[in-house]
């Protein structure tokens, strides 16, 4: 092993104690500190049709845009003109649905803590351009 190596282990060993050590600052003194938003209740309640496409673009597009990693395997798979998941017309809400919470290929399975159901269900409904299951 090189010199250089060592150094570099030891470093970067180094530089993650020192991370590690660092005490978390508290709040102000008379300011409650914000917790996390883990879910929009009020927004999953409301969700239907109208907003799927909010929706898809918040928690989907980021994989299955134009430019995302699994419109970019199902390009492989299919016509990659209609590889878009906004751009086809063969998706059923039900087909959708068990994607996202089975997980399909590459995909990975989506928890109720990460797309409610209600949410899931506005987004299908946009994607499937109001098909019946």
């Amino acid at each position: 092993m090189s010199l250089r190596l060592i150094l570099a282990g030891a470093a970067l060993c180094a530089g993650a104690a020192a991370l590690a050590q660092v005490a978390p600052q508290p709040a102000p003194a008379g300011r409650a500190v914000p917790l996390p938003v883990i879910g929009n209740k009020a927004h999953a309640a409301k969700a239907g049709p109208a907003d799927g496409r909010s929706l898809f673009h918040e928690k989907c597009a980021m994989c299955h845009g134009p430019v995302g990693m699994g419109t970019g395997l199902l390009a492989r798979r299919m016509d990659p003109a209609i590889a878009e998941l906004e751009k086809r017309d063969d998706l059923t809400p039900d087909y959708i649905q068990a994607a996202v919470r089975g997980g399909i290929g590459n995909m990975p399975w989506m928890a109720r803590g990460e797309v409610s159901d209600p949410q899931l269900a506005a987004i299908a409904a946009y994607l499937s351009k109001g098909k019946k299951p």
